[in-house]
């Protein structure tokens, strides 16, 4: 790379243990077409010098044949790199980059604006940390701005950068800047999300990416790089319930048998109580085996197998948690979807509902609306269509044991498939179990019922009237 740290050269061992020890940041780059994003991150790898050198040349060389910026450096060349996208220039696939400063690593996914591509914006979206939604000086907030920031939302990111690009083109305008500015917050305000920053930037020349600008004096906030490197990280508390759900099934001999899986949240221990779902058997931990050797304990997004002191029945999808805690188990969700297939949906449909490693047949309930994502507004429909966004009820025909996506991405999100084209066709999010809501509109009627009948069967004067 163009540019190493100084440990790499007198102590190796220190620098490997630096880059381990460091902070990740996931973050994507989404917003319209022809807004700028690949150019941004681009610019971002090149101006924090970690571009190899032999790329750097490979990317001169592109420039000059396929580039779009006339006679400078085309950044975008760096994660545009399917053909189809250099000739169009346009991103089609989610393209991930790593790249890291002395303060923190990262992990950036650069999403598609085209409308046709806002499944492969939903997959990107789903493992960030925070989202840079760019918006083109000279155009403004477009519908394709207005659906990304609300499937941002939807998908539990809380941290927004708004980057205003192509300044250049309208001379830097600080007016052009605060009118959109205004707008967009006026327009976040209603999905709730949390923490903006807004940025006036040039991705092209790399006005406030990197380098505070001497073009914008008028702005006193930070910039880009500023704010990826300081931005709070969502991190799960540390008394979070343990959850876990069965991946592999480990039988290498006859003396070894351990259930593998990476915790989606909370800690386990040896010795700890489990409780094993949908079954609601007991074991109790007995090691904690990971490659590196076996642990006392064991936290959120580790990789490890448990062995238990008991002999039970555990299969792949079941869930894991500590027996003194509890855990939503249902056969009747409500979720909010984003449709990802050109295939429309339809009520009464079956599909399979594909949670991590478990997977249960779905059947659509009831539509309860669809999002008008530029007024926000629900619209009563019976079938969605390709990028529609949605509340849906699903009847499921195995127990499901889930927290909400607000509480646990792992544990509330999932995935539709079309059982016969097997494409997927849905990223959805658990919102509540509706079991308990059935329940309490059916007890009571049919409870009434058998108990008149029960009261009449052995006292036939009986009149319920005289019940006060």
């Amino acid at each position: 790379m163009v540019n190493q740290s100084n440990l790499i050269e007198s102590d190796i061992e220190a620098y490997l243990h630096q880059q381990e020890h460091k902070e990740l940041s996931r973050f994507i780059t989404c917003g319209s077409v022809d807004d700028g994003k690949s150019t941004l991150i681009g610019r971002l790898l090149h101006d924090t010098k970690t571009i190899f050198e032999d790329h750097l040349e490979s990317l001169q060389v592109d420039s000059k044949k396929i580039g779009t910026t006339g006679g400078k450096i085309d950044l975008a060349l760096l994660v545009d790199g399917l053909q189809s996208e250099r000739e169009q220039g346009i991103t089609i696939d989610v393209a991930y980059r790593y790249f890291s400063t002395q303060k923190r690593k990262f992990i950036i996914a650069d999403t598609p604006g085209h409308e046709q591509y806002t499944r492969n914006m939903a997959t990107g979206a789903s493992t960030a940390d925070l989202a840079i939604i760019l918006i083109d000086a000279r155009y403004g907030i477009v519908t394709q701005t207005r659906r990304h920031s609300y499937i941002v939302r939807l998908l539990g990111i809380r941290n927004v950068v708004v980057a205003i690009n192509k300044m250049d083109l309208v001379n830097f305008d600080p007016k052009v800047f605060e009118k959109i500015d205004t707008e967009y917050r006026k327009f976040a305000k209603g999905l709730g999300i949390e923490t903006i920053y807004s940025i006036p930037l040039s991705a092209l020349d790399g006005d406030n990416v990197v380098n505070k600008s001497e073009k914008t004096p008028w702005f006193k906030g930070a910039t880009l790089l500023d704010i990826l490197e300081t931005v709070p990280l969502a991190t799960p508390p540390a008394d979070a319930a343990f959850r876990m759900v069965l991946q592999y099934v480990n039988r290498p001999n006859l003396d070894f048998r351990g259930f593998a899986g990476t915790i989606a949240s909370g800690t386990v221990s040896v010795n700890d109580k489990i409780t094993v779902l949908p079954s609601n058997k007991q074991v109790t931990v007995k090691e904690i085996v990971t490659y590196d050797g076996n642990l006392e304990s064991a936290s959120s997004q580790q990789a490890i197998t448990l062995t238990f002191n008991e002999e039970i029945d555990i299969s792949r999808g079941n869930v894991l948690i500590k027996s003194e805690s509890t855990i939503t188990s249902s056969t009747s969700i409500q979720t909010n979807i984003v449709w990802m297939d050109e295939t429309k949906l339809t009520l009464g449909k079956n599909y399979l509902l594909k949670r991590g490693s478990s997977t249960t047949n779905a059947t659509v309930q009831n539509i309860n609306y669809r999002v008008d994502v530029n007024t926000q507004e629900h619209t009563q429909i019976d079938e969605l269509h390709l990028n529609d966004i949605a509340s849906l009820n699903f009847g499921l025909s195995d127990v499901l044991a889930f927290d909400t996506y607000e509480e646990n991405r792992d544990m509330g999100g999932f995935i539709l498939i079309d059982k016969i084209s097997n494409n997927t066709v849905a990223a959805g999010m658990i919102t509540k179990s509706l079991e308990n809501e059935t329940k309490a509109q059916e007890k009571p009627e049919s409870f009434e019922i058998e108990l008149n009948a029960l009261i009449r069967q052995h006292f036939p004067h009986w009149n319920s009237d005289m019940i006060e």
